[in-house]
């Protein structure tokens, strides 16, 4: 593991009601090495060089022990947008888990996308932040089937164990559910798995499925997603091509695929829309909050 300098951990979040109401974002880890074939966190834009090796901040835990000890204002601190926490080297050195500590014990709230079922390692912690603070869980799950799950993010858990670890979580009373994203045209975005992945998710207690639909492409992402095209998808780059060209955002050609998904959460009484999922996980919180005022 290298450990790199840095001069600060936390981040204010802009546009935060878009993505789960979050009020800060923290990287712990620089890097991924899932290698899932999608990825969007592997663009330029980002400015990750070498994304496949994993590397930690320097003093980290000291430097977010000062930052959280100066920050005024309370809120919810997103965690693994850009790489995923819950990698393997965090069974190791716990970095995340010492994160979390520091964030319950400055009583803010956390939000966590991972891939990982080594998630479930920190549940005591998560249910010490919700009784003071906003927990929210999310699972990335893009295929109901193990072995697509395998063949488009080979370096981490299948989706079968990571709904077993959300179920886990969920009996705890967490708040949790599933990113079913990106839908990759061609591969994911068959109607079947849409509805698989939603009931899946719901018999292993989610609360919300969220999707932003389809795949992102852009400079250097795309190079790496054409290359897995053509070691795992034969000729599948070529329709690519033909369908979505130079495209950035490519999105499934069954245009059925938006409402099937709002049906089937509908269904199962899940919740979807953004909005929606912010103010459910907050509530519980903020009624603890009004009660204690009057």
């Amino acid at each position: 593991m290298e450990f790199i300098e840095t001069k600060t951990i936390l981040s204010r979040a802009t546009h935060s009601e878009e993505w789960f109401g979050i009020d800060y974002n923290m990287n712990l880890y620089k890097g991924c090495c899932h290698k899932c074939i999608y990825c969007d966190s592997r663009s330029n834009c980002y400015n990750i060089e070498d994304f496949d090796r994993v590397r930690s901040k320097k003093n980290a835990i000291e430097l977010l022990n000062k930052e959280l000890k100066s920050k005024r204002k309370k809120g919810v601190i997103g965690i693994g947008a850009m790489s995923d926490t819950y990698n393997p080297f965090e069974k190791k050195y716990e970095i995340t888990k010492k994160a979390l500590e520091l964030i319950s014990y400055y009583n803010f709230g956390v939000s966590i996308e991972t891939k990982s079922n080594l998630i479930v390692r920190d549940i005591d912690i998560f249910k010490e932040i919700q009784k003071k603070a906003d927990v929210i869980l999310k699972f990335t799950i893009t295929s109901a089937d193990d072995n697509l799950s395998k063949k488009i993010e080979p370096n981490v858990c299948v989706s079968s164990e990571r709904l077993k670890a959300m179920k886990q979580l969920s009996k705890q009373g967490l708040f949790v559910g599933t990113l079913l994203t990106p839908i990759i045209p061609f591969i994911t975005d068959t109607e079947e798995n849409i509805k698989d992945v939603i009931k899946l998710s719901y018999e292993n207690g989610a609360k919300f499925v969220f999707s932003m639909g389809g795949v992102t492409l852009r400079e250097n992402q795309r190079e790496y997603f054409y290359e897995q095209l053509d070691e795992k998808f034969p000729n599948l780059k070529e329709k690519y091509f033909k369908t979505y060209g130079n495209n950035y955002f490519c999105y499934p050609l069954n245009k059925n695929i938006g409402k099937i998904f709002k049906e089937e959460c509908k269904k199962y009484g899940l919740l979807y829309k953004m909005a929606d999922i912010v103010k459910a996980y907050k509530k519980e919180v903020k009624q603890a909050e009004q009660l204690t005022f009057i």
